[in-house]
């Protein structure tokens, strides 16, 4: 193998395929990346067998070859290096990769290409199309609340229902949920429900932030391996910094997803409007005091009159540190309340709201509250939060 490829484009793709390299397996090769050629490309390849991702980036190639390099020094040299042309070259008889950029010349040793596990491609057929944006804000809306506890793997992926033109993304950690709903630009080709690893979903929200927003990201369910195939398009090419193509599999999660309509209320006794950024801001200085409470923070929803707007008022105490207050106008229809929630929780959705105006609903201080962005309707997005218990 002998190629050349902006140093740029190398720092990219390894940034991009890293995220997938094993950091704990028994196998050896399962720590490396996969270097090779394909089509006048050089094509980056990881895996730590659940997630694989390949990258293609515009390179100038001489002869044809593959090697597997250990990520984290490759990763680290790459990166060291000045943005000028790098030359890769492959000794067989060591197997190593012979690397030059400007004055620097090293060699890296490596281990055999046929060693490295193979990684499903999409080829295209049956999959379907997402435009890069749209899918990012999707997966930002529910990955979020997936749970981390591996004890219950169904909750540490995200539900993904294919309905007709329907597309439902759900993810719940058991004390929030968030639930995305969005119509496909065409039907799928079947009904049906599977759940993705959010970590795997996380890289594709990712890796889209840098897709071309002109082509679709290609979606492609493989039932019969068990796994979701992603294909998004880049900007890249020989000139400039970027990469042409990546694909990403992940293997599914075989677990039952719990009910998640039935956690969510189907009506409310309080709804509050408030300005999202302003929400944002009262949670984000709450969160302070909050922290040696349990993230425990204080809502109380006052209705208005025709003099006087509704109000909500957001407490926060802390017995070492003091305490915070703060006051919001809002539209409040409905009964007066007081409930608590975790703040951080309230953080992470008003994060992902790009909305100018948000809802809160409530019925009572120990049922859930529902928060949605006002100017979509129940069908688009929707968080449930469980309440906390109230301190005096």
């Amino acid at each position: 193998m002998r190629v050349s490829v902006l140093q740029e484009n190398l720092a990219k793709g390894l940034s991009i395929v890293g995220r997938a390299v094993s950091s704990r397996s028994t196998l050896p090769v399962l720590g490396n990346v996969l270097l090779s050629t394909d089509e006048g490309r050089l094509k980056l390849a990881a895996t730590n067998l659940e997630i694989g991702i390949s990258c293609w980036l515009g390179a100038q190639v001489e002869d044809e070859g593959a090697i597997t390099l250990p990520a984290r020094l490759l990763t680290d040299w790459v990166n060291s290096m000045p943005p000028e042309k790098i030359s890769l070259d492959m000794v067989v008889r060591t197997m190593s990769l012979n690397l030059k950029c400007a004055r620097f010349e090293s060699n890296i040793k490596g281990i055999d290409a046929s060693e490295f596990p193979l990684i499903p491609t999409a080829d295209g057929e049956g999959a379907l199309c997402l435009q890069p944006a749209a899918l990012r804000k999707m997966v930002d809306q529910v990955v979020f609340a997936a749970s981390t506890d591996e004890s219950r793997p169904a909750l540490t992926g995200v539900l993904a229902r294919f309905e007709g033109e329907r597309l439902t993304l759900a993810a719940t950690d058991g004390y929030r949920l968030s639930v995305r709903r969005t119509m496909l630009p065409r039907p799928a080709p079947e009904d049906l429900a599977i759940i993705i690893p959010a970590r795997s979903l996380a890289e594709v929200s990712r890796i889209s932030g840098e897709a071309n927003p002109d082509k679709d990201v290609e979606v492609t369910v493989a039932s019969a391996r068990n796994q979701m195939l992603f294909r998004i398009f880049g900007k890249g090419d020989a000139e400039q910094s970027g990469f042409h193509q990546v694909d990403l599999v992940s293997q599914l999660i075989d677990a039952k997803f719990p009910d998640f309509n039935a956690i969510i209320p189907k009506n409310y006794a309080t709804r509050t409007v408030l300005d999202t950024a302003a929400f944002a801001k009262a949670s984000r200085v709450a969160s302070l005091f909050a922290r040696d409470s349990a993230n425990n923070v204080k809502l109380q929803v006052a209705p208005g009159s025709d003099t006087v707007p509704g109000q909500l008022v957001v407490r926060a105490n802390s017995a070492e540190m003091g305490d915070n207050v703060c006051e919001l106008d809002a539209l409040v229809e409905g009964n007066q309340v007081e409930i608590a929630f975790n703040v951080r929780y309230l953080m992470d959705v008003l994060g992902v709201i790009d909305t100018p105006t948000v809802v809160l609903e409530t019925t009572q201080s120990m049922r859930p509250g529902v928060i949605r962005p006002v100017g979509t309707g129940p069908e688009e997005f929707t968080h449930v939060i469980m309440p906390m218990q109230l301190t005096r």
